[in-house]
């Protein structure tokens, strides 16, 4: 990775566009949930069986993640980017033409299998581009495309899919990852990343044996799957149990992506003073919450507000898990990055199904809830037993330092 900058209207394009493809993959990651009950009616089956698309999405990511960088860990950057958004792309416009349940699923494990290569390498593109000390920010900045599609793209999605069907929200993102295609082919510059840049797959796949990592991953893994469950199936649980009406259901998405972007402006200063408190802190608030959500389900506004609290608990997980992992696992970067995104995309397919599990078993919309608190419990348990483990080693260096060397 050089150091030399590109032009900085070089760079901010570049970013823009890379940006562009994280904003198309947030959005076709979570809109599923707010059509579920569209999907439902018109594939003829049951809410929780179109909830598996959401678990064949999630495993996708779990597949490709890690396959993807390992296989190409020597590909051109700007080729293999094209390459993974036209898959995207290609995903979600058979998502859109699907005419079966089963058709469908098989869609949206395409759709996931370039997740998360294209976060991680886009991430690691934009950092190229500027010199060391603004790596960070760089990487930020393209991942702020995932924060703002919870906020406009997803209740979008939403809306448009009440207005002309749920079909339509595919196309718009298989017309957002073919845009991301036009931006990356003109405004990238050509990343190459030579071999002694890349540590070998081998190097790689043994830093991931170390325990410290995988207890992080399965604390992401399991813990995160509490938020899932209960998002999963928004939609049906806001309008049957709380009574908001189905039109502003796009509004009660939006409160979740304004839940999460506040997450991400706390969790920064949390994680920067300490990575384990913070990480501890979001599994207890998460599990806290949900509690509360199941409890209140029926009362809209307290459960609109606990859902924004979701979103806030979620990104100081996520955050903070993100910081663990690269702290302890800084020779193995491709990796390690992808089986992040990979850990939170199980998470993802866990919790749909155990939601999905509890609500076909008769017990109703406010049971993924209580799901959700288990997995939360579960997750702060193997991450207390990593911490524990931890003790006695190395202090918790700075994470300012850590990602800007």
């Amino acid at each position: 990775m050089s150091d030399a900058p590109v032009s900085r209207g070089v760079y901010k394009f570049a970013v823009f566009a890379l940006a562009i493809g994280a904003f198309a993959i947030g959005v076709t990651e979570f809109a599923t949930m707010g059509l579920l009950p569209m999907i439902a009616e018109e594939l003829g089956i049951t809410v929780p069986q179109a909830g598996h698309a959401v678990s064949f999405y999630a495993i996708g990511v779990v597949v490709g993640a890690p396959l993807i960088t390992t296989v190409a860990a020597h590909m051109d950057r700007k080729l293999l980017l094209l390459c993974l958004m036209g898959l995207f792309a290609l995903g979600n416009l058979a998502s859109m033409l699907a005419p079966t349940a089963g058709l469908f699923n098989i869609a949206r494990f395409v759709s996931g299998l370039p997740h998360g290569a294209y976060l991680g390498i886009g991430a690691v593109v934009a950092a190229s581009l500027v010199p060391a000390n603004r790596r960070g920010r760089a990487m930020s900045r393209v991942m702020l495309g995932l924060t703002i599609a919870n906020i406009f793209g997803v209740p979008f999605a939403a809306a448009l899919g009440n207005m002309f069907g749920w079909r339509s929200a595919y196309a718009l993102v298989a017309g957002l990852g073919l845009l991301t295609v036009i931006m990356v082919a003109v405004g990238v510059p050509r990343v190459s990343v030579g071999a002694g840049e890349v540590p070998s797959a081998r190097g790689e796949i043994k830093a991931l044996g170390r325990v410290q990592i995988i207890l992080t991953l399965v604390a992401g893994s399991v813990g995160f799957g509490g938020m899932f469950a209960v998002y999963t199936y928004i939609t049906p649980t806001m309008t049957d149990v709380a009574g908001v009406p189905g039109v502003a259901i796009p509004w009660v998405l939006a409160v979740y992506g304004l839940g999460m972007t506040a997450g991400s402006l706390i969790a920064g200063p949390l994680v920067d003073k300490s990575i384990e408190r913070s990480a501890t802190g979001g599994m207890i608030l998460s599990a806290l919450v949900l509690a509360a959500f199941g409890a209140f389900t029926h009362i809209a506004a307290i459960a609109i507000i606990a859902l924004f609290l979701i979103g806030i608990s979620g990104s100081m997980i996520t955050t903070a898990l993100q910081m663990r992992l690269f702290r302890e696992s800084h020779d193995a970067p491709s990796l390690s990055a992808a089986m992040n995104h990979a850990a939170f995309n199980l998470a993802n397919a866990l919790g749909a199904w155990l939601g999905g599990i509890v609500i076909t078993a008769g017990l109703g919309y406010r049971a993924p809830a209580w799901v959700g608190v288990a997995l939360c419990l579960s997750g702060l348990i193997v991450i207390s037993i990593a911490i524990f483990l931890r003790r006695g080693g190395s202090p918790e260096p700075s994470t300012r330092t850590s990602v800007e060397t």
